[in-house]
């Protein structure tokens, strides 16, 4: 498998490139800026790019989302922020940006297939409305991707709009803590972790 971390734009947040092997579809989570960064790694495997996953509606993470052409998924409770330049913080930063492709809209639970590569949706709210995690079911089942849900040692900010620490908590407590402590997490910002060193170490959590 072809897994590629690429940390982009003035924030660091971490791309996520995911693809079977070379010369295949590709999956891109969270390409927040920095296109060119994100092409040099799809030509470097000869990747198609099959669809854009959004973790959250956020500014950093979306900055791309109309680089490569393709569908871009998104929680259902996130697609407004896509669509309003004030709730994914663009604004804020001076530049407004909101997204006119194409966006499907995501359920918990659902999967979403490229090639060999599966993912299956969690939605933990309290970051965003519609923040999600990503557990991989095929070819590997111990691989999530935790957006800014749940960092190595830390978790989301919760002084957004639409952010509600208490249900972050909650999120991460009831939908991402009850999976193996071998689960390998790969957050939006930052270092990897573990969901064992998390439920041991992490001080937001205990």
């Amino acid at each position: 498998m072809i897994f590629k971390s690429i940390p982009v734009g003035f924030f660091e947040v971490n791309c996520y490139i995911l693809a079977i092997k070379e010369n295949s579809p590709a999956i891109i989570i969270d390409p927040g800026d920095e296109k060119e960064k994100i092409k040099i790694v799809l030509d470097k495997f000869q990747l198609k790019p099959a669809l854009i996953i959004n973790t959250h509606g956020h500014i950093d993470h979306i900055g791309c989302d109309e680089a490569f052409g393709v569908e871009i998924y998104i929680h259902k409770e996130d697609v407004p922020l896509l669509k309003n330049s004030r709730l994914n913080l663009s604004q804020m930063l001076g530049a407004p940006f909101s997204v006119k492709g194409r966006i499907h809209s995501l359920e918990d639970k659902e999967n979403i297939k490229a090639g060999e590569i599966e993912l299956q949706v969690i939605h933990v709210p309290g970051h965003t409305p519609g923040g999600i995690a990503l557990l991989m079911r095929k070819p590997k089942n111990n691989l999530l991707f935790t957006g800014d849900t749940l960092f190595c040692l830390g978790i989301g900010r919760t002084d957004f709009p639409g952010a509600d620490e208490t249900l972050l908590i909650k999120s991460i407590k009831e939908r991402l803590l009850i999976l193996p402590d071998d689960t390998v997490i790969y957050p939006g910002h930052g270092p990897s972790s573990t969901i064992g060193k998390e439920k041991k170490d992490n001080p937001f959590l205990n």
